[in-house]
Formats: structure tokens, C-alpha cells, sequence
């Protein structure tokens, strides 16, 4: 079947289908015009090769561990691919860890921005009257930690607040 073919089969873009080839998931024949002609088995590779990347597994991997899938992209256990399985899973964890710290310091930040914006006077007061001037820090939280962050006046360094101040205008 042509990719045409193949792309409406799988519900996938014969964009993507020539990124599988490039990418070593798919391998079709060529016919002698150059065309791409897929076997009635690469509708199911390509939906295995969907269900693995949904599970977060890079084409790297996949390559390795295409060949031990079975129809419903269930992995036997062929050499090799448990350990790349596991190093796939230490990755995510990894990412995991980091965007839980990042979405915290986010919380953190919105927590104080919103505490700021709360404590702000509504009498039309200038903030820069109230802790000096606009682009200078007060006593308090000029102190760095090596890290570019600023300390609060609690004097504990917010995490992933950059030192810098906007200015109000």
C-alpha cells in the first residue's frame, strides 16, 4: 500500500510516517518509481509505535524494543529491553522531580505576587514611597544566596524568584 493508504489506515500523517522510516520504525519496500510501498503489517507497527511513544518512550527506544511488541504493542521480554524500559522510566522520574520543583516555585511565586498585590494601597501611592526607590531592593531582601535569587524578609530565599524588579509605570 502506498503512504497515502497507510496515513488514512493508522490515522496518522504521512508526515510522521516518513519520520517512523527516517527514524528506523518503518522500513518499506520502494518500488521502482521511488515510491514507498508499506505491508498490511505496518498499520499495526504504526499503532504500536503510537501506543509506545503515548507511554513516553523516545524513538530511540522504540526502535530497540519494536521488534519484542506484539499486536497490542505489549512487550515481551527480549535482550536488552527491560533495562532500556527501566532507564526510560529513571528519565521520566527525573523530569517528573524537575517540574515539581518548577511548578512549586511557580506557587511560590504566584502565592507572592498575589500577597503583594494584596498589601498594595488603593490611595494611589506609589510603591517606590513604601520600600525606596523602584529598581533598588529594601534592607531586607538584598541579600543573594549565589543563585541569583533574592531573600524575602522572612529570610529564606524563594525558590526560582530572579532577583530582578519590574518597574510600575
Amino acid at each position: 500500500m502506498l503512504i497515502g493508504e497507510l496515513a488514512e489506515r493508522s490515522g496518522t500523517s504521512e508526515r510522521l510516517l516518513r519520520y517512523y522510516e527516517r527514524a528506523g520504525l518503518l522500513r518499506p519496500e520502494r518500488l521502482a518509481n521511488g515510491y514507498r510501498d508499506y505491508a498490511e503489517s505496518d498499520v499495526a507497527a504504526v499503532q504500536r509505535v503510537r501506543a509506545l511513544l503515548a507511554a513516553g518512550l523516545p524513538t530511540r527506544v522504540i526502535r530497540q524494543v519494536l521488534p519484542c511488541t506484539t499486536g497490542t504493542a505489549a512487550v515481551h521480554p527480549c535482550p536488552g529491553v527491560l533495562d532500556a524500559l527501566h532507564d526510560q522510566l529513571r528519565a521520566l522520574d527525573r523530569q517528573f522531580t524537575a517540574l515539581a520543583a518548577a511548578r512549586q516555585a511557580l506557587r511560590e511565586t504566584i502565592d507572592e505576587t498575589t500577597a503583594r498585590q494584596a498589601a498594595t494601597p488603593t490611595d494611589g501611592e506609589p510603591p517606590a514611597s513604601r520600600t525606596g526607590t523602584p529598581h533598588s531592593p529594601s534592607p531586607a531582601s538584598s541579600e543573594s544566596n549565589g543563585n541569583n535569587r533574592v531573600m524575602s524578609a522572612t529570610g529564606r530565599a524563594p525558590s526560582g524568584r530572579a532577583s530582578g524588579r519590574c518597574s510600575r509605570s
